[in-house]
């Protein structure tokens, strides 16, 4: 009864993953384990400031050859894994926070050096000490059904601003909706690290509405390219995220 429950907390609920890299710093460090739900987005809506594991939407993370084990080695780890007690090494996820939802319009920079939403600037207390909002200007429309996302390490994150560009108008560089396993709640190793992941809603509360229009930026044809299954969430640049053997990529 004990392994049914811990599959269904980790296939509906509940699951783990270690971070792997600095691409989230200062708010989550490397060989940190977080706690993602995945009741978000689902009943629970996505909102702007969430930090989100998502599958690569492709070609984020390098390629990584598996870590080799003995087959004891790999019978414990996989089991363990299935029920939930380890994080999964699938290598092929990320973590960032959610910056833009659809519709939103979202620019760097306004001429105090920060992002602004919608024609609002926000400021944002979760960037690394004496990182910019962004070394990299950019002028985007969400489409719909996706969301932008940086990392709280801006000067050491491959996110959604290394994977658009002007002609694309935030097409490329947004993150299926699809692709989203659940928000981290809580950092939870090491015990001296441990806190409630919350949401920054000061930062995104004079946001307005995107206009109703908004969303019709140019959305990439085909779904995507992998599945939102368990695994890594985090890696340098990139944000990948690991299971018990930190990956090697980036991203």
């Amino acid at each position: 009864m004990a392994l049914v429950l811990s599959f269904i907390v980790k296939t509906w609920l509940l699951q783990a993953f270690y971070i792997p890299s600095g691409s989230m710093e200062d708010t989550l460090v490397l060989n940190d384990r977080v706690i993602v739900s995945k009741l978000t987005p689902g009943p629970i809506d996505l909102k702007r400031g969430d930090i989100i594991v998502f599958a690569d939407p492709g070609q984020w993370l390098d390629e990584t050859a598996p870590v080799p084990r003995g087959p004891l080695a790999t019978v414990v780890s996989e089991t363990l894994t299935f029920v939930g007690l380890l994080p999964d090494n699938a290598e092929n996820h990320l973590i960032k926070r959610v910056i833009g939802l659809p519709g939103d319009h979202v620019v760097c920079c306004d001429e105090g050096g920060r992002i602004t939403i919608n024609g609002t600037a926000i400021k944002e207390p979760y960037l690394k000490p004496g990182d910019a909002a962004s070394e990299q200007d950019f002028d985007i429309t969400v489409p719909n059904g996706r969301v932008w996302v940086m990392g709280d390490h801006r000067s050491n994150s491959a996110d959604s601003r290394a994977h658009d560009g002007p002609e694309n108008n935030g097409s490329q560089g947004s993150v299926d909706e699809r692709l989203i396993v659940g928000r981290a709640v809580a950092l939870v190793w090491p015990l001296d690290h441990l806190t409630w992941l919350s949401n920054p809603t000061a930062t995104f509360a004079n946001v307005p509405a995107p206009n109703p229009a908004g969303a019709d930026a140019p959305t990439p044809k085909g779904g995507p390219t992998t599945g939102a299954t368990g695994g890594g969430a985090d890696g340098e640049g990139s944000g990948e995220v690991g299971g018990t053997d930190p990956p090697a990529g980036t991203g």
